[in-house]
């Protein structure tokens, strides 16, 4: 696996890779991980795969990161 890019932002960690014909955007909040995977064949460069990492998208990805959290906060207290 090799990293293609690191992609600066100050709430997530956002990580794409080259792996196994496909690209992985791995982006990172606390104990919470989410994973894109592309196949190579779906963009014609890895400057197309940094571009889609777009505002919006980290934007959409940070919901996410959020509802993550309230599902594993409600299951926990389930557990009470």
């Amino acid at each position: 696996m090799r990293i293609v890019a690191e992609i600066p932002n100050p709430e997530i960690k956002i990580t794409v890779f080259h792996w196994n014909n496909r690209y992985l955007i791995k982006l990172e909040a606390g104990f919470f991980e989410q994973t894109f995977k592309l196949q190579e064949y779906d963009v014609a460069t890895e400057e197309d795969v940094k571009k889609m990492v777009t505002d919006q998208f980290i934007s959409d990805a940070l919901l996410r990161f959020n509802q993550m959290a309230e599902s594993l906060n409600r299951s926990l207290s389930e557990l009470q």
